[in-house]
Order: structure tokens, then C-alpha cells, then sequence
């Protein structure tokens, strides 16, 4: 027989047994650790949300009345320019903490994007929030999006993200045309997408 690895396995009794670990919240009862996806129709405001959202927690500012995990933040604008993102900075704050990182580009998912982020994260232990604009910027052109891909895809941030107790939050889109009046599933993409991610939110103009 074949030196075949063991499976790992837990027994009921040791799950049990366990004491239970409350979930990490950057923002508290809204955004926890993991990966989250908030996807948006065009020019709806998905970048300045997430703008704020990067600013606001690297400052430990409370988020719409919610307490958050101040840490270094990290803003992958990859649909942006610096100049575009001075310019947005001084009109949502006077004062920029030192601790919010912004990247114009980037490698993609499986050609060294998670190489990327490890090394910021190494460099940046206190990071507790990593938004990236936008989810396509970082998918391969080479690969179809299948099912199977877009869970490898998420995945592989997913992974990232619960290794290191922070979140990462995906900017991404909607589809236009409606689907039974549920906006989630408007969310472009196979259903993979909304399946490997932890949470997911739409923003949309009522």
C-alpha cells in the first residue's frame, strides 16, 4: 500500500468541546473577517464607498454608528488614477491617516497577486481590511469565467483573508437586466461567485 497523507479529522466530542471563538468584526455586525463582495451597477457610487471605507477604518472611525478594527488598510483602485484618488481623498477628508495604502496596479489571481499581498501583509501585520476595485481587474484574461474558476478564483483570497484575520472586500458589478426582483442574483458572474464569499451586499439607486 502506498505511503497515502492521513485525513486530518476532528471528532464530534472535540467540536463540542471547543470554546467558541466570536467572529474577528472590522466593522462591527457588518463587515467580519473573510471576503465579501459588493457589487454595484456603473457609477453608482462603489468606489466612493470603498474609498471612505478604507480611510474610515485606518482612522478607527465608527462606520454609519458601528465601532470598527482600526489597522492599516490597503486600497487596490485598479480602474484609478493617483490623481483621480487625490482628488476624491480631499473631498471626503482634510486629514489622510498614514496608515491607508493605495496601488493603481497589480498582478492577478494565480500570476502573483497573493504573492503581493502576503509581502504588504508581512510588511503590515496591523492590516485589517483589504478592498480591491475591482474584482475583473484581477481575474486572468486567459481563463473563462466558469463556475470552477470563479470559486478558484475567490478562493484563493478567501484563503488569504482568513489566514491573516482581516477582511477583504471585492468591488464588482451588477447585471442590468433583473432577475425575479432579487438583486443578488444580478450579481455578474457564475453563482460561484456569491458562494465563496462570506458575505455578499448591493448597492443600488432606489
Amino acid at each position: 500500500m502506498k505511503n497515502t497523507e492521513r485525513l486530518k479529522t476532528v471528532t464530534g466530542e472535540e467540536l463540542m468541546n471547543e470554546p467558541i471563538r466570536p467572529p474577528n468584526f472590522i466593522v462591527d455586525s457588518l463587515l467580519s473577517q473573510g471576503l465579501h463582495i459588493l457589487a454595484g451597477a456603473p457609477k453608482v457610487g462603489k468606489s466612493w464607498l470603498a474609498l471612505w471605507l478604507a480611510v474610515t477604518v485606518a482612522k478607527g472611525e465608527p462606520v454609519w454608528g458601528m465601532s470598527v478594527k482600526q489597522g492599516t488598510t490597503l486600497y487596490l483602485c485598479l480602474e484609478d488614477s493617483t490623481l483621480r484618488i487625490q482628488n476624491r481623498l480631499f473631498e471626503i477628508t482634510e486629514d489622510a491617516p498614514a496608515n491607508v495604502h493605495f496601488c493603481t496596479e497589480s498582478r492577478v489571481v494565480g500570476a502573483g497577486l497573493e504573492e503581493q499581498l502576503e509581502v504588504f501583509l508581512t510588511e503590515h501585520p496591523d492590516t485589517s481590511l483589504v478592498i480591491i476595485d475591482t474584482l475583473q481587474m484581477v481575474r486572468s484574461t486567459k481563463r473563462d469565467n466558469t463556475y470552477a474558476n470563479d470559486y478558484s478564483d475567490l478562493s484563493a483570497l478567501k484563503k488569504i483573508a482568513d489566514a491573516h484575520g482581516l477582511a477583504i472586500l471585492l468591488i464588482h458589478h451588477l447585471r442590468k437586466e433583473n432577475a425575479d426582483d432579487d438583486v443578488f442574483k444580478r450579481i455578474s458572474g457564475t453563482t460561484a461567485i456569491s458562494g465563496a464569499v462570506d458575505s455578499s451586499f448591493t448597492l443600488v439607486e432606489d
